[in-house]
C-alpha cells in the first residue's frame, strides 16, 4: 500500500508541478522526502504532494487548511497549493477528485494536499539553524487573532471552495497533548511490562491530566493560535531557496497552550541537547516580538515547565517505541532524554504539580 501510495502521489506532485506536461517529459523522477505512519510526502520539481495518516479527522484537516491559506498568516505559514478538479494527464485511478475544487484529495483513503516545495533547514550546518527566526513565527502566530468561526468545523463539506476561499470554520484544539498521549501509548505497546518504561510513565504520571490530554487545558491558557508540532523540521524557506523562512505541517494546529510551542526546545534545553546560549537566543527573540506565551521580563520556566515536561516524555516515549521496533538500544541522544524522565520522576510532589497546571 505505501509503494502504491508513493507512486500516486509522484504523480499528481508531477502533474501539478509540470503542468502541461510537455510530451516526452524527462523531469527528474519524484522524490520521497519522508513516509511514516504519520504523513507520506513526495517531491516533483517546485510541488510537494502529502498523504496524511489514515483516520485523519478531515473535517479538522480543512479548517486547519483555512487557517494556512490565510492572508494573515501569509508570512508565517507555507500556503497550500489549490487541487487541480481536472483529470491527470496519466489518471492513477485510486485518486478520487470531486466535482467541485477541494482542499484536498482522497486517496487510498487518506486525504492529500499539495504544497510549494521549500527548503529545509540544513542538518548538516547546526549553527545556522534558525532559531530566532522559528521563535518570530510563533511570536506572530500566537498574536494572531482567533476568527470569528462562520460555520462548524464538523459541517464543512470536503469538497466546498480552495481552502483561501472558505469561510472560518470553528478551528480544532491543537493535538499536542493528543501526540504526547499516542506516544505513551506506542511505547507501552512496543515494550510492554518493559522496566525501561518506568521513568517515561512515572513522569507521565506526575503531569496534570490536560497535559495527557485527559482534561481541557486552562481556559486563560488555551486561547492562542498554535502549530502543535514546532521542531526545525517545521521550517522551510520560500521562495527556495534563500525565502524567508515559515512553518509547515499544520497538521496538530489550532486552538491551544502556546507554552506547548515551546515547550520541545526547553526539553531539549534542560536535557542538556540544546546550549544554553541557543535557548537564551530562542527566548529572547519570541519576547522581542512580543510573544504572549512568556513575560516580557523574568524566569520564563514557571510559564514552559509542565508543557517541556511533556515534551520529553513523549520524546522519551517514541525513542523506547522507535528502538524496540528496530531491535537495538536508546542510542545516547534518547537516553539523555529517558533521563531527563528519571528526574522528573524524582520531584517532590509540589513541584511536579507544576506552576502551570
Amino acid at each position: 500500500m505505501t509503494t502504491a501510495v508513493i507512486r500516486a502521489l509522484g504523480s499528481l506532485a508531477h502533474e501539478a508541478a509540470h503542468a502541461p506536461a510537455p510530451a516526452g517529459c524527462d523531469c527528474p523522477p519524484p522524490v520521497v522526502l519522508a513516509d511514516r505512519a504519520d504523513g507520506t510526502v513526495v517531491r516533483s520539481g517546485a510541488v510537494v504532494a502529502k498523504a496524511h495518516a489514515p483516520g485523519t479527522d478531515t473535517a479538522a484537516l480543512a479548517a486547519r487548511l483555512w487557517l494556512s491559506a490565510r492572508p494573515a498568516l501569509a508570512d508565517v505559514l507555507l500556503a497550500p497549493l489549490p487541487v487541480p478538479a481536472r483529470p491527470p494527464a496519466a489518471p492513477v485511478t485510486a485518486i478520487v477528485r470531486p466535482a467541485q475544487p477541494s482542499p484536498y484529495l482522497a486517496l487510498h483513503g487518506r486525504p492529500v494536499t499539495l504544497w510549494p516545495y521549500g527548503e529545509p533547514v540544513d542538518p548538516g550546518d547546526p549553527d545556522a539553524a534558525p532559531w530566532e527566526e522559528a521563535a518570530a513565527l510563533l511570536a506572530r502566530l500566537h498574536n494572531t487573532a482567533l476568527p470569528a468561526p462562520a460555520v462548524s468545523a464538523s459541517a464543512l463539506p470536503a469538497s466546498a471552495l480552495p481552502a483561501s476561499a472558505l469561510p472560518a470554520p470553528a478551528l480544532p484544539v491543537m493535538r499536542g497533548p493528543a501526540k504526547a498521549a499516542l506516544a505513551v501509548d506506542r511505547m507501552r505497546a512496543a515494550r510492554p511490562g518493559d522496566p525501561s518504561t518506568g521513568p517515561v510513565l512515572a513522569a507521565w504520571q506526575r503531569l496534570p491530566g490536560w497535559a495527557r490530554d485527559e482534561t481541557p487545558a486552562p481556559a486563560d491558557r488555551a486561547r492562542f493560535l498554535c502549530h502543535g508540532d514546532l521542531h526545525l523540521g517545521q521550517l522551510v524557506r520560500h521562495p527556495a531557496p534563500r525565502g524567508g523562512w515559515l512553518l509547515i505541517d499544520v497538521d496538530d494546529a489550532g486552538i491551544g497552550d502556546a507554552s506547548w510551542d515551546l515547550a520541545r526546545p526547553a526539553a531539549w534545553y534542560a536535557a542538556g541537547l540544546l546550549p544554553p546560549d541557543v535557548w537564551l537566543r530562542f527566548v529572547d527573540a519570541y519576547r522581542a516580538a512580543g510573544g504572549p506565551a512568556l513575560p516580557a521580563v523574568g524566569d520564563p520556566w514557571p510559564e514552559l515547565d509542565v508543557a517541556a515536561r511533556a515534551l520529553t516524555v513523549q520524546t522519551a516515549a517514541l525513542a523506547l517505541a522507535k528502538s524496540a521496533a528496530e531491535g537495538r538500544d536508546p542510542d545516547e541522544v534518547e537516553q539523555m532524554m529517558i533521563g531527563s524522565c528519571a528526574r522528573i520522576a524524582a520531584l517532590p510532589p509540589e513541584l511536579a504539580a507544576g506552576s502551570a497546571s
